[in-house]
């Protein structure tokens, strides 16, 4: 039997700052949520260039938290004329936030008029919290957010999708290891698809001691890490937020 779900608790520091009781870590950085979510994730997978041209972008994210970076992927696909033809965001959530609390965390930190309208619209089909795959369409069809609603160590070994771009946006290693674990890292390889990237918001020494890989520094501070499923090599681009 299903375990049911136990919903994420909203709470504030003295800053604003949104953060998990559960797991004594922030849902985003002092600089911002937005911020965030465009220098760590869009830019740290080279987005929105690397979809245009493409039918079809596949964006996995492990932790969905509040959305935001779901909201921006979305906010820059609609602004980009030369977007792909469809953005499929796949994301997990073991901890999904309550309606009622979702609409309060944007309410509390989102001031752009167009995320929060993207934001209220996202809250209008948020799903009931129960286990299993939520399947949300957006823009007519082209744009499909499809949440995973369970620990991503068992649902990411189910998943079947050729990802162009992983967020992984979990909380830090030292606050959620089972998020950070070499078999998660290979359920990630296992669903990389050509030329995959991935970028977080956790820093290359979490990494490394994750033991999620061999991490290579490249020119410019950019990161590499490389690991190994069937013999096909998943290289992925590490992008942090300045400090």
């Amino acid at each position: 039997m299903t375990d049911p779900l136990i919903p994420a608790v909203l709470s504030f520091r003295d800053n604003g700052t949104p953060f998990s009781p559960l797991y004594d870590d922030i849902y985003h950085s002092a600089v911002g949520a937005l911020e965030q979510a465009h220098y760590v994730f869009l830019r740290g997978n080279a987005l929105p260039e690397r979809w245009h041209g493409r039918r079809v972008f596949t964006v996995l994210e492990t932790g969905f938290g509040m959305g935001i970076n779901f909201l921006m992927t979305w906010a820059a696909w609609r602004a980009d004329s030369s977007r792909c033809e469809r953005l499929h965001f796949v994301s997990t959530e073991k901890h999904p936030f309550a309606l009622a609390d979702l609409r309060r965390a944007y309410a509390a930190i989102l001031s752009d008029p167009a995320i929060a309208a993207l934001a209220d619209t996202l809250a209008s089909e948020w799903p009931m919290l129960v286990p299993g795959t939520h399947r949300l369409e957006f823009d007519e069809g082209r744009v499909v957010l499809t949440l995973v609603f369970a620990d991503a160590q068992q649902s990411l070994p189910n998943l079947r999708l050729r990802a162009d771009a992983f967020y992984l946006d979990g909380f830090a290693p030292a606050k959620n290891p089972e998020l950070w674990t070499p078999a998660v890292f290979k359920s990630l390889a296992r669903l990389a698809g050509e030329g995959a990237t991935f970028a977080t918001y956790s820093s290359a020494g979490d990494i490394k001691r994750a033991d999620a890989g061999r991490l290579r520094v490249q020119k410019g501070g950019r990161l590499r890490l490389e690991t190994r499923d069937a013999g096909r090599p998943f290289r992925a681009a590490l992008a942090r937020a300045p400090s």
